[in-house]
């Protein structure tokens, strides 16, 4: 059991971020078969092709899938934790590429321990002297290849996912903040997070916060040892819509009173979200999106709350109704 104990400062210094490294890296395990895919299987299925196409004309891929294991140390650097401001995969593979070839050797060396040989090329790169480039080489094609054609509609659900945490947290504390992130984390009155894992140890943040990250595909991960900022990554939650646009309902009455987009959107705000996310979702216009929502919320179907800079649309209870057929 790991303890992380958290002080009034704490709360005032945790940071939320989203790391686009980090799910080109989940998204890796998961097609090489190290990690389940879960209600994000026919998402996974549909890339496995290019996946495939990429370890062969990248070497580097290879290498690097060899070193994944489901249980014990992966290496740090090739999934470090953002670092909590505004960051693009460009600033993520900056920080990797800077990795010292010591520390990278030395963590190489304890990520392989116990795990299966990696095969004679595979072990070439992992032992050449430019290991790092060449691995960043290989995140960088995996991202172009893989994740970017994907990143709106998957940023769309980190984002969403990070509004409710963040909300969560300033309202009602750490416990309803970690309550349902994963259940091996736990929260004591007597301010002490509990991590469930192997080893036992407790740290002190002393005012350092912590930095949430949400993973469309990743399991939990807890940062406690330098150098990287004290980080919890935890699932994101709504995954599954990541699989599209909601299945239009044998009745298509809704879509008749409504027209086929407006139900659409209707029935997408199951759980509330923004005009981008709807649109990155949904594969729709900002302008389509917008005009719609007007509409619906007018007939009193939705209803939209301010949070920063953004508007967060929701279903009324008319909206529930008619959305889920009940009447």
């Amino acid at each position: 059991m790991l303890g992380i104990e958290v002080g009034p400062a704490d709360m005032a210094r945790s940071r939320f971020g989203i790391s686009p490294l980090g799910e080109v890296v989940w998204v890796l395990r998961t097609l090489s078969g190290s990690h389940q895919a879960g209600p994000l299987r026919p998402w996974i299925e549909r890339l496995r092709p290019a996946y495939d196409r990429l370890r062969r004309e990248q070497p580097a891929v290879a290498a690097m899938t060899s070193l994944y294991r489901r249980r014990g140390y992966n290496a740090d650097f090739l999934h470090p934790p953002p670092s909590g401001t505004p960051a693009g995969i460009g600033d993520e593979l900056a920080v990797l590429r800077a990795t010292p070839l010591a520390r990278a050797r030395s963590e190489l060396v304890r990520n392989l321990e116990g795990l299966r040989a990696p095969s004679a090329s595979a072990r070439a790169l992992l032992d050449s002297p430019d290991v790092v480039a060449r691995l960043a080489d290989a995140i960088e094609a995996a991202w172009t290849t893989l994740v970017e054609p994907e990143w709106p509609a998957l940023r769309a659900v980190l984002e969403h996912d990070l509004v409710r945490t963040a909300g969560r947290l300033a309202a009602y504390g750490w416990g309803a903040a970690l309550g349902d992130l994963s259940p091996r984390l736990r929260w004591r009155d007597e301010g002490v997070i509990e991590v469930v894992r192997e080893a036992t140890d407790t740290v002190t943040l002393d005012g350092a916060g912590l930095l949430f990250v949400p993973s469309a595909f990743g399991a939990l991960i807890v940062y406690v040892e330098p150098p990287w900022p004290y980080a919890i990554v935890y699932p994101a939650r709504g995954v599954a819509e990541l699989l599209g646009a909601p299945a239009r309902s044998d009745d298509e009455a809704l879509a008749d009173l409504l027209g086929t987009t407006r139900a659409t959107i209707l029935r997408a705000l199951a759980t509330q979200a923004t005009t981008t996310q709807l649109a990155a979702r949904l594969n729709l216009g900002l302008g389509t999106v917008g005009d719609h929502l007007a509409v619906l919320r007018r007939a009193d179907l939705i209803t939209g709350l301010r949070v920063g800079h953004s508007v967060h649309y929701r279903r009324t209870t008319l909206g529930e109704v008619l959305a889920n057929g009940r009447g």
